[in-house]
């Protein structure tokens, strides 16, 4: 992949000189070294990962600051900031959040560990002073915080593989069993991936590719091969999630990237890695994707050139052509995800979310909840969803309850309603309202059918809640006006028409019968920055909408 190594490089030091303008050089300042993110929140975490890429093109021969005087200075005062910020326990503290942290500890030195592997294994005796002494630096650094990572302690399922992860590498490293044993403790509990290849969090803008890593170091520091299996079924998993604009789709997230905008551009180690080491031809092809998205985006390319030179034969590997991203139709029922593409669009069908609907054609977004109020639901999300022909059906039944007085042998002593234990009231139980969607693909292939039938109540004001994003038009038979988000519109007939300069849904037909749009207390707000429209009914209804891409007709 010479012509990936060539923009990475070049992208490296642009993304060094964005760097040197964060870093404090005044050394009567107590945090000299130290690296400013946006927020100007000094962070050891920060400043390792910056610092980490100056050394990488410090140590290439190929790049124009190779053995730079300036940016040695700068290389050192950098790791002197991070020897200083770390606690005698070795460990270091995140600073807006955690604090003696094993897993932030551990995510800190994963990303010295290529360099440490590189001067140890590849420049090996032909190190120069210089780099021996950032070797030794690193060194001193990662045994100190493995013997803290040991203390452990943790918050998050992907945490436990970071730390375990570190403490096998550095067992490793310094022929330490206790570190075995201690890594051990966490692994015992069983590896969270599915047969999907779905981790626990769900997390494809983030926390998948933190576990992939964790799964690969794995396998490489005891040799056991069965954790690139995790990895690879995730990496398999996530072909089937990127979206049209080349954004991954992170709606079914459990995490801070739920339907945050976010690009591959750190699964390119472990496609490659993957695709090296299994003969997978399409992880190559989604190295090229990835890398082609971010000249298209003018994204910088990975930080990942010391990849490139820690496996030198990664330069030498060469596979014409991008990720076809073919149509597909599949229904990951672990993780409750139906994930479909059809040409020009994404639909995706999630269980136990009450955004549970998407559409995506590459420039604009559809999102549909149903949403009302009964007793305490204030949205539908599925229990259940089951394949059909053509689509799926997801279904749920809300329970209504009331409390009933306390019986005299579960009386409370208290007449205090707060430090009573309300669980443990009977209840008188009933109605209940059922609601079943239905989503197909239409017979052209030019979008979806979702039919929602609501049961077993009738006279709930209840909405049909589309929010779009993208669209800078709307049009029917009644209205024409400009999109600039955040408005609200019910729409009570026709089709409409949402549009930007590459392409148009046309949604309907609409129905409005009432105007309760916001909701009784709790009821969730609307997604900011977007457009949303409202088909409004009262239960019981059965209605079903279309979603038609205009460009997918022609």
């Amino acid at each position: 992949m010479e012509k990936h190594y060539q923009i990475i490089l070049k992208d490296t030091e642009e993304l060094v000189y964005e760097s040197m303008r964060q870093q404090i050089m005044d050394e009567n300042n107590p945090n000299v070294g130290a690296f400013l993110d946006d927020n100007h929140i000094l962070d050891a975490k920060y400043t390792i990962y910056r610092t980490a890429s100056m050394i990488a093109l410090y140590c290439n021969s190929d790049s124009s600051l190779y053995r730079d005087e300036a940016l040695l200075k700068r290389i050192r005062l950098g790791l002197g900031f991070a020897k200083k910020m770390q606690h005698d326990t070795g460990l270091y503290d995140y600073v807006t959040c955690n604090f003696n942290s094993a897993p932030d500890t551990a995510f800190s030195i994963k990303k010295l560990m290529p360099f440490f592997f590189y001067l140890r294994d590849i420049v090996g005796d032909k190190k120069t002073k210089e780099e021996q002494e950032i070797f030794d630096t690193i060194n001193g650094i990662i045994e100190k915080a493995a013997k803290g990572i040991m203390t452990g302690g943790f918050h998050t399922p992907n945490h436990r593989w970071a730390i375990a992860s570190t403490l096998m590498e550095c067992a490793k490293i310094y022929n330490d069993d206790e570190m075995v044993k201690c890594a051990n403790r966490y692994l015992a509990e069983g590896i969270d991936c599915n047969e999907d290849g779905e981790f626990a969090e769900k997390s494809a803008g983030n926390y998948n590719r933190v576990n992939n890593d964790a799964m690969i170091t794995l396998a490489e520091a005891t040799g056991d091969k069965k954790y690139e299996e995790y990895a690879v079924r995730n990496l398999h998993m996530m072909l089937h999630y990127w979206e049209p604009d080349g954004s991954v789709y992170t709606a079914n997230s459990t995490r801070f990237d739920k339907d945050r905008l976010s690009y591959p551009t750190d699964y390119y180690t472990e496609y490659m890695l993957m695709g090296q080491r299994h003969n997978i031809p399409e992880f190559y092809e989604m190295c090229n994707t990835i890398i082609d998205i971010c000249q298209k985006k003018n994204m910088l390319a990975p930080d990942s050139l010391i990849y490139f030179m820690w496996y030198p034969e990664w330069r030498t590997i060469e596979h014409e052509g991008l990720y076809g991203n073919p149509d597909y139709h599949v229904f990951y029922k672990n993780s409750g995800i139906s994930r479909n593409k059809s040409g020009r669009y994404t639909y995706t069908a999630m269980s136990g979310k009450s955004n549970f609907l998407y559409f995506h054609n590459g420039s604009i977004k559809m999102e549909m909840k149903v949403a009302g109020s009964f007793c305490e639901h204030r949205a539908f999300k599925a229990e259940t969803m089951e394949e059909i022909d053509g689509g799926v059906h997801l279904h749920q039944t809300m329970h209504g309850w009331y409390y009933l007085p306390w019986t005299d042998e579960k009386r409370p002593a208290t007449s205090d309603w707060w430090e009573m234990d309300n669980s443990k009231r009977d209840k008188k139980m009933g109605p209940d309202m059922d609601i079943d969607v239905w989503v197909t693909e239409s017979k052209d292939k030019d979008g979806i059918d979702v039919r929602v039938k609501t049961s077993g109540v009738e006279g709930a004001p209840w909405r049909i809640e589309l929010s779009f994003t993208g669209a800078t038009f709307l049009e029917n038979g009644h209205l024409a006006t400009h999109l600039t988000g955040n408005e609200a519109l019910t729409v009570k007939d026709d089709y409409v028409e949402l549009s930007n300069h590459k392409d148009t849904l046309i949604v309907g037909p609409a129905f409005g019968a009432h105007r309760f749009m916001e909701g009784k207390e709790d009821s969730e707000l609307r997604n900011a920055g977007a457009s949303t429209i409202y088909f409004t009914d009262y239960t019981g209804f059965d209605h079903t909408i279309t979603v038609r891409n205009k460009r997918s007709q022609f």
